[in-house]
């Protein structure tokens, strides 16, 4: 009795976007405006990524997120972002080593004591001037 419920059953739908997008694959005039479309909205990202490696930003969150819209069309962009997350894991492992951590985590401190060091050193030769401390007030008057 279960074997024909199930055969009885239709077949579940696809989700709402899927059917969306094979809509828009059949006419080839809306397929190719939205593929232009997701290839001008994923390199504005990925150019905006990558400026941001330079200037402050989020800069690698950028650059996956655009190869993520990218990749929604195009295979290039998955094979570009399957390479960066491996790339990624690779990282992540490198950073991780107990060897390599203990290392950094040495090297940052000394880097901190040092410009702790240079910071007071300035102190004592230049001392402590606040640049916004007005002593002649005869301006005023």
């Amino acid at each position: 009795m279960a074997i024909k419920d199930a055969e009885k059953a239709p077949p579940p739908q696809p989700p709402r976007i899927h059917r969306f997008r094979e809509r828009i694959r059949r006419n080839r005039l809306l397929n190719t405006a939205w593929r232009l479309g997701v290839l001008l909205v994923g390199s504005t990202v990925l150019l905006a990524g990558l400026i941001m490696m330079v200037t402050p930003g989020p800069g690698i969150l950028g650059i996956i997120l655009g190869l993520a819209i990218l990749a929604t069309e195009f295979t290039w962009a998955q094979r570009a972002l399957h390479r960066a997350r491996a790339a990624a894991d690779r990282a992540k492992d490198k950073a991780l080593d107990p060897r390599k951590r203990r290392r950094n985590l040495i090297l940052g401190t000394l880097a901190t004591a040092l410009g702790i060091a240079a910071a007071v050193a300035y102190l004592v030769i230049y001392g402590f001037v606040v640049p916004w401390q007005i002593d002649d007030l005869t301006f005023w008057t």
